[in-house]
């Protein structure tokens, strides 16, 4: 496919943008759509699709409880405190 500024302005128009320098952006979907053309190049008769970036399953790590600030510490700046609480204004109403 052949882009040019028509198409540059048409895409940006439907897309809602504004784009300031259009010979800039023929040039970036001219490299884009010449990139995607190599990819087509490739033999992918035997790759099955990749669903997952890497086979590692719930590798996430455990969840450990741990104290980062006080109650002291982070009731420092709050503008109203009740003892060990934030005061906050009340919205509902009863």
């Amino acid at each position: 496919m052949k882009i040019d500024k028509n198409v540059v302005e048409k895409i940006a128009h439907l897309a809602r943008l504004d784009v300031e320098d259009v010979d800039k952006s023929v040039a970036d979907l001219s490299k884009i759509l010449t990139f995607m053309e190599k990819l087509n190049e490739l033999d992918t008769e035997n790759v099955e699709p990749l669903i997952y970036m890497t086979d590692e399953v719930n590798v996430f790590r455990k969840d450990e409880v741990k104290q980062d600030i006080t109650t002291d510490e982070a009731l420092k700046n709050a503008p109203k405190r009740n003892e060990n609480y934030f005061r906050v204004a009340k919205v509902i109403e009863q």
